[in-house]
């Protein structure tokens, strides 16, 4: 196999259109090329009015690959090295290994474990998926919390209430492994070869379920509303689980173990502390979700082609550097989507995007955030971020009336420092809805400094992004783990042999695929780890 890349395609080619230009870049006749193979599309949009995608292609053809190599003579002509995940080789544990947590790292942890026929155990202190499903619908129409089967805790993480975006910073080769796992679960193929894949809130949690059919289809467990309260430990090693399920509380065996809770396990980062295993507190960023209409980005994006089919809602991402030091920067962007609930604690309001597949939503948000580091928490030793994210919640459940009403402000009342007492061109979608007000009467004074700072520069980049019926709806504080769960290089807890601290919760990932990758990297360590 043959692969090109840099082939320049109008944004309604075809099949056939892809081929074509293949064997001319090739410089072989089409009838040569037995295999052309869509491996990556991005979309060219920095000249508004000559928007193309740009395609990498695997093709088969007839002959000797070498020859037509010489021939073609073209940097962007390679051979293909196709990427194919082994599974680590391991003898049977004498012990089922455990993975605590099902979001993204638990799930592959478990799929991998599963896969090299290990008998995992999942636990899962939420509810299955599709259970799942109900209780948060039942907080975003009534306002009803429950503290383990929400936007936070559950099966398939916080990424099944997302975009379910599968984008990531990392190269990690395993992210193909990932990648094709979630196809096989029955994601879209699209995200094989899309630059931007995602797989929309209302298919992740179906392709969550089959993934769990498989694991359990291979000999797994998953025990679902059983949750972790304690860590056994003997001369340094993981001995047991102390557990709190439907039965009542047990005392589960176990000698190794992947920690993958997410980052709103605050009671189990307690509870480590507790134990005196090493952690540290992590800069992570804060701010609220900015609401356009989608119209207005696909405008600002695309310009005369907004609206094109083979396009969709649009999508950015900006960052600034403020003078005053600090990154402002737009994250988890929702083409098309709505602001939702997502709060896990009692009296403390959160807010998060999520888009369907089709996104198709009359608004598009992102999340609009300040980085903020140790130093702002105001309050020394490793959970002062958790307790930095409490008190925005709970100012933001005071000023929505004590209610998981969030509090929300027109851009322009934003930038004069005007509460808000009504909305304009632009209707929130947060549910379980939106009170107008002033957000900083919950956010730090820095961080709407810092935010009114950024407006107008990011409006510069992006038109529209300033404009004054745009709202802002608040606090968005769970953009990353606030607490660092310190491991070695084997992964391990340096003070807890057997405990693989992993994904988003420990501080290691950002996003479901990062966090996925993390998922298989400690399952791998977990099978190569020697008591």
């Amino acid at each position: 196999m043959l692969k090109l890349s840099g082939l320049f395609m109008p944004l309604d080619f075809s099949g056939e259109d892809l081929k074509r230009a293949a064997a001319k870049k090739l410089r072989l006749p089409e009838t040569a090329l037995r295999e052309v193979r869509l491996v990556k599309k991005s979309l060219d949009a920095r000249k508004k009015e000559q928007l193309h995608f740009v395609c990498a292609v695997e093709v088969s053809v007839e002959g000797e690959e070498a020859r037509v190599l010489s021939r073609a003579r073209d940097q962007r002509i390679e051979r293909a090295a196709p990427y194919r995940y082994e599974l680590p080789s391991s003898e049977k544990l004498s012990q089922p290994p455990v993975v605590i947590g099902f979001g993204p790292a638990g799930l592959f942890a478990a799929l991998i474990l599963a896969q090299c026929g290990q008998n995992p155990i999942v636990l899962e202190r939420g509810l299955p998926v599709e259970e799942r499903e109900r209780s948060v619908k039942r907080f975003w129409e009534e306002g009803r919390l429950d503290p383990e089967s929400n936007i936070q805790f559950g099966e398939g993480g916080a990424g099944a209430f997302s975009d379910g975006k599968l984008t990531t910073g990392t190269g990690d080769l395993r992210i193909c492994k990932v990648l094709e796992e979630l196809v096989k679960a029955g994601a879209p193929e699209e995200i094989l070869f899309e630059a931007k894949p995602h797989i929309g809130t209302d298919r992740l949690p179906g392709v969550v379920k089959s993934i769990r059919e498989q694991i359990i289809a291979l000999g797994g467990q998953v025990r679902f509303s059983t949750k972790v309260t304690g860590f056994q430990l003997r001369n340094g090693r993981l001995q047991g689980l102390a557990l709190q399920g439907p039965g009542g509380s047990e005392l589960l065996e176990c000698d190794r173990a992947v920690l993958a809770v997410g980052h709103s396990a605050r009671d189990v980062f307690e509870t480590l502390q507790e134990l005196g295993l090493p952690l540290e507190a992590k800069a992570f960023s804060v701010g609220a979700r900015i609401e356009h209409p989608a119209s207005l980005i696909d405008r600002a994006q695309y310009g005369r082609f907004a609206g094109h089919p083979r396009l969709g809602a649009a999508d950015y991402k900006l960052s600034c550097h403020l003078e005053n030091g600090r990154g402002v920067y737009t994250f988890c962007m929702c083409p098309g989507g709505t602001v939702t609930g997502a709060a896990s604690e009692p009296g403390g309001v959160v807010t998060n995007g999520m888009s369907t597949w089709a996104r198709d939503g009359e608004n598009s948000n992102s999340a609009f955030l300040v980085g903020v580091s140790p130093a702002d928490f105001g309050g020394p030793g490793p959970l002062a971020g958790v307790e930095f994210q409490r008190r925005i919640e709970r100012a933001a459940f005071r000023l929505a009336g004590e209610s998981y009403a969030a509090p929300g402000q027109r851009v322009a009342d934003f930038l004069t420092k005007t509460p808000s007492k009504a909305f304009g061109g632009v209707l929130p979608t947060y549910q379980p809805g939106v009170v107008p007000g002033s957000l900083d009467d919950c956010l730090p004074e820095f961080v709407t400094a810092s935010m009114r700072q950024a407006l107008p520069l990011l409006g510069r980049r992006l038109h529209g992004f300033d404009s004054g019926d745009a709202v802002l709806t608040a606090p968005e504080t769970r953009s990353s783990s606030p607490v660092r769960i310190l491991r070695d290089e084997s992964l391990q807890s340096p003070l807890a042999a057997g405990l693989f601290p992993c994904g988003e919760g420990a501080g290691y990932a950002g996003g479901i695929v990062s966090a996925a990758v993390d998922g298989i990297r400690c399952a791998e360590a977990l099978l190569d780890t020697r008591f």
